[in-house]
Order: structure tokens, then C-alpha cells, then sequence
């Protein structure tokens, strides 16, 4: 019997009841977020109301027949009905929010100046960032990232809307258009009981839709990264890599070129292609394979690169090496928040950015060493080294999964059986496993060290603020604060007061010396940025006075009273 048939016998019999359930969880998923949209349309924009309201009846009929319908071929449509909703809701929500983030108004000014003939590399674009909504990155050494500092791809693909306005809505439209494509896409790659769950967490829930009319570039790389990801344990099969394969190798050379998380994830992806391939064709052969697969995408990533190495080769190096070099101040949901909320400080945030590169070559190491068990976690095991860095935030991890879904679907433990794994003499004999033990434990541990002295490191200065002084009864003008530097080293510090989660604008030294010696007091005067800091009006507010230094890098944080700042309660 042929597989035509076959499968349109499949597509005859009744579905799988989990089919059911899937369905169901992609419809309801829908949900999320889509009030907000309609209440927000239903002010100013009748026509989006209509059309998001027509969403809401699409999803509650398609939620009953995807319990009902009797055939597989029916629920396969049902399927299709969801994913045409969730790009309608994903659109009318772009057209309502489509003004973008800091990443937005960056990337849209990138294309601007490149149409224009300019550099787009280290060009400072202060303006930008006036604008309300559009946040600041703070550097640890008293200053702002004002520039560009992403692989180019993002603003080219820019450069086709720029027509549509202002601030950061080509950016946003241009990465919004990209998710669409990548949800489609990974909709029709993956085999159909599946395809409702490429819509669930490409579109669904609303957090990668949120992070594209943000104009983030990290979605254009996940985007490029789906067909490589789709059955990747089959890449290069047979030691050949046909045109299928050239093209994923280019996918992985230009996902390189839209941003820089792609980077974390391809090793891990070349190590298991060549574990697979040697266990299957031998090692020269496999070693062939992975070479024409770097040296394609390396080729890719120069020619998507090639203009800006050639008209500003520095300032190109410097931008595309920026979020790791920026120095920019601790934010995020993983380690470091031990030393932004719960301790006052530390003196070795050096030893959270060692923590996690220590962290990401162990697991990579770790990959190798157990690639047929760790195999189908090569899309999820990159993303663990960041909750050991400095810059944690949830969105390393979060715009990447459905590359983890990709990875479940497609790539089972199973395919990785035959894998080479390498085991030198000392990981063999009777006593494997208590050395394979060992080896897990000598690989984690500097790791752990480093962020173990990271966490334990205490802050350098002492700080008390002796006089505050008010612009409004709401507004905080001036600061007075003695310094105490405990420290055997002299220190540059750099103040701001925050109020809950996040940093603030730096404030500006007024008076008193901008370098602290080692184990002297001073006393400085800090004035507001843009004239006065709001003060919360909610007596629970938590207002912390914070210190960073570059050289070395430290934080110091006080509590600070309300008492202190003129405040009753």
C-alpha cells in the first residue's frame, strides 16, 4: 500500500483524544490578552472591535466542535480555523500597539541610517529614548547604552516598512510579520495531530506576540531557526546534506546575523549533528558534514554582515560584541536578584558573568559527553547558563521555547541511541559510573564557586543620607549622603534610587569628590535627573539607594526610610 493512502486513511479514522486536548489548549490560549485588545479597540477603533469580536466567536465555535467533530481531517481544519484566528488577533493587536521599546526605536533608526548612507555602528541616538515608554539600558560605569548593538539582519528587513511612521512601528511591523510567517511555518512542518501547538506558543498566550511589536531581534533569529530545529537529529543523514540541508545551514548563518542568543544555541546543535553523524557514517565523515554545515553559515553570516565590515569595520566589531562587553547594570529574574533585593549589595558582580560562561561551557561539555540522554534538551540546556548572569531577564528564556516544542516533536530521545559518546579510559570499566559522577560534579562546581562568591560578596560602601531636599511636596530635588568606602580600594560610584523591581536614571554628583579612596568617608550632594524624583505614594514602596562601580564591578544598596526623605508613615 502506498503512503498516500495510508495517511488519508489516518486522516478518516477519529482523532486521538490528546489531538482533542490540543486543539482545545491552542483555542483557549487565545484568550490571553484579547480583552485588553478589545477594550482598547472598542474606544477608537470600531473596525478592530468588529474584528476581534468576530475572533471570540471563532474561538467558542471552534472550542466546541474540536470536542465533537468525529474525524481526524475535520480536527486537522480545526486546527487551520486556530491558527487564522490567533494571526487576526496577533494583527489587530499590532495595529492597536505597534509604537515599540527601546529595541524598536533602535533597530527602526539602524534602517533609517543605512538607507541614508550612514554608519549605523556606534552612532549614539540620545533623542530616541525621550520619547514615553521607550526605557533605558543603565551602564555600570554611570552611563546609558545609547546605540545599536545587534548583528544587522533586523534593520534590513526593516528598511521594506519604513514608510509606515514614526518611532519604532517598522521595526515592530517587520518583526511582527516575521512571527507570523515563523508560526506558519512551524505549523506546517510539524506533523498535523501536532501543528495547534505551533500556535500556542508562537501566538498564543501573547508573549512572543508582545515581544515582536516590541521589535525585538531575537524573534527573527528564533523564526530562522525553526527549520533547522524541525527533525534536526536527521541533519545531514547519511553524510550528505542536499539542498535541505544547505538551506538550514544558511538558516543558521543568518538566525547569527539577526541577534546574538542564536550563538548560545548553535553549538550545542553541531556537537549533537556530529555525535549523531559519527555514530552513524563514522568520524571523518561526520567531521565533514558539521564543517560544510559551519563553513555554509559562516559564509552566510559574512555576506549579511559584508557592507557594514567593509564601511565601518570597528564600530561594526564593537556593535555586534555589545551585550557582552556594554557592562550594563544587573537586571533579570535569576541569581542576581539575591544581591538586588535580598542582600544589600555585592563587591564581585565580576563573578556572575564568570559563573555563567563557566556555566555554558560545562553544559556543553556535559552535551557531549551525554549526548544520548541529553540530546533532545539542545534547544533548552544554552538558556540555563543565563540565570547565572548579571543580565537574567525572563526573556532569554521565554522567546525560545518554541524551539524546545520543536525539539519535543521532533526530536526524541530515541533518535539519539546510536550517538557517539565519548568516553576515555577513565569513564570506563567497572567503575563508570562513580567517575562519570565526578565528572558532572568537577564540571558544575566552578560554576557554582563563582556564583557562590558572587552571592557572598558584600558591599563596598556605606551610604547615609543626611539631608533631602524637595522640589514639590511629590518630588525629591537634592540628596545629601555620607559615603564610607570599606573597602582596600579606591572607588568611582554612581547613584540612583530605585522604587520596587529595575533601575532608574542615574543621579547627577553635585558636590563632593566622584572618587571615594579606600577606607575614607565623604560626603557628597546628588541632585534628581530631569529635576525631581517622584516620590511613591504607597507607604509598603521599598526605596533603596544604590551605588554601582565599574572598576571594580560592585553594587551597594541601603534600605531607605521615608523618615529620611521627609515622608510620614
Amino acid at each position: 500500500m502506498s503512503a498516500v493512502p495510508v495517511a488519508r486513511a489516518t486522516l478518516h479514522e477519529p482523532p486521538a483524544q490528546w489531538h482533542r486536548v490540543l486543539t482545545l489548549l491552542a483555542d483557549v490560549s487565545l484568550f490571553i490578552g484579547t480583552r485588553a485588545v478589545w477594550t482598547q479597540a472598542a474606544t477608537h477603533k470600531l473596525v478592530l472591535a468588529a474584528a476581534i469580536s468576530v475572533c471570540y466567536a471563532s474561538i467558542l465555535v471552534t472550542g466546541v466542535l474540536a470536542l465533537t467533530v468525529r474525524r481526524a481531517r475535520s480536527l486537522a481544519r480545526l486546527d487551520l480555523v486556530v491558527l487564522v484566528t490567533a494571526i487576526v488577533l496577533t494583527l489587530c493587536a499590532w495595529a492597536l500597539n505597534h509604537a515599540g521599546g527601546d529595541e524598536a526605536v533602535l533597530t527602526t533608526q539602524a534602517a533609517k541610517e543605512l538607507v541614508n548612507g550612514h554608519t549605523v555602528y556606534g552612532q549614539p541616538w540620545p533623542w530616541l529614548f525621550h520619547t514615553k515608554g521607550v526605557a533605558l539600558t543603565p551602564t555600570i560605569d554611570g552611563g546609558y547604552d545609547f546605540t545599536y548593538g545587534y548583528p544587522p539582519l533586523a534593520p534590513l528587513l526593516t528598511v521594506p516598512f519604513l514608510a509606515l511612521g514614526h518611532g519604532g512601528a517598522p521595526a515592530t511591523a517587520a518583526v511582527t510579520v516575521v512571527l507570523i510567517v515563523g508560526a506558519v511555518m512551524l505549523w506546517r512542518l510539524l506533523p498535523t495531530p501536532w501543528r495547534s501547538a505551533a500556535t500556542m506558543v508562537c501566538l498564543g498566550f501573547g508573549f512572543l506576540p508582545m515581544y515582536a511589536r516590541q521589535g525585538y531581534p531575537a524573534i527573527v533569529g528564533l523564526v530562522l531557526l525553526v527549520p533547522v530545529v524541525v527533525g534536526w537529529p536527521r541533519f545531514g543523514a547519511g553524510g550528505r546534506l542536499g539542498p535541505g540541508g544547505i538551506a538550514r545551514a544558511v538558516c543558521i548563518g543568518a538566525a547569527c546575523a539577526a541577534q546574538q542568543l542564536p550563538w548560545f544555541v548553535t553549538p550545542f546543535l553541531l556537537a549533537g549533528i556530529y555525535a549523531l553523524r559519527r555514530g552513524e557514517v563514522g568520524g571523518r565523515a561526520a567531521a565533514r558534514v558539521v564543517l560544510r554545515i559551519a563553513g555554509i553559515a559562516v559564509v552566510t553570516w559574512l555576506l549579511i554582515n559584508a557592507y557594514f565590515i567593509v564601511s565601518e569595520p570597528g564600530p561594526w566589531l564593537e556593535g555586534v560584541a555589545l551585550p557582552l562587553t556594554q557592562g550594563a547594570v544587573l537586571h533579570g529574574q535569576g541569581l542576581v536578584d539575591v544581591s538586588l533585593y535580598f542582600t544589600h549589595g555585592s563587591d564581585r558582580l565580576d563573578w556572575y558573568g564568570h559563573a555563567s560562561a563557566l556555566l555554558a561551557a560545562a553544559l556543553l561539555v556535559l552535551f557531549v559527553l551525554f549526548v544520548r540522554r541529553l540530546g533532545p534538551a539542545a534547544t533548552v540546556l544554552p538558556w540555563c547558563a543565563f540565570y547565572l548572569a548579571t543580565r537574567s531577564q525572563d526573556g532569554y528564556y521565554l522567546m525560545y521555547t518554541p524551539l524546545w516544542l520543536t525539539a519535543a516533536i521532533t526530536a526524541p530521545l530515541s533518535e539519539f541511541r546510536n550517538a557517539w559518546q565519548p568516553r576515555p579510559r577513565w569513564l570506563t570499566g567497572p567503575r563508570r559510573r562513580p567517575a562519570l559522577v565526578a565528572a558532572v560534579v568537577l564540571l558544575i562546581t566552578p560554576a557554582l564557586v563563582s556564583a557562590a562568591l558572587a552571592v557572598t560578596g558584600g558591599p563596598p560602601l556605606r551610604m547615609d543620607i543626611t539631608a533631602a531636599r524637595h522640589g514639590s511636596a511629590r518630588t525629591l530635588s537634592t540628596l545629601t549622603v555620607k559615603v564610607t568606602n570599606t573597602g582596600s580600594t579606591a572607588l568611582t560610584p554612581h547613584y540612583m534610587l530605585t522604587t520596587g523591581q529595575g533601575m532608574s536614571r542615574y543621579w547627577t554628583l553635585a558636590h563632593g569628590p566622584a572618587t571615594i579612596p579606600a577606607h575614607t568617608t565623604a560626603t557628597v550632594e546628588l541632585r534628581a535627573p530631569k529635576g525631581g524624583f517622584p516620590l511613591p505614594t504607597k507607604k509598603y514602596t521599598h526605596i533603596r539607594l544604590r551605588a554601582f562601580t565599574a572598576t571594580p564591578q560592585t553594587l551597594s544598596t541601603e534600605d531607605v526610610r521615608r523618615a529620611e526623605l521627609g515622608l510620614k508613615g
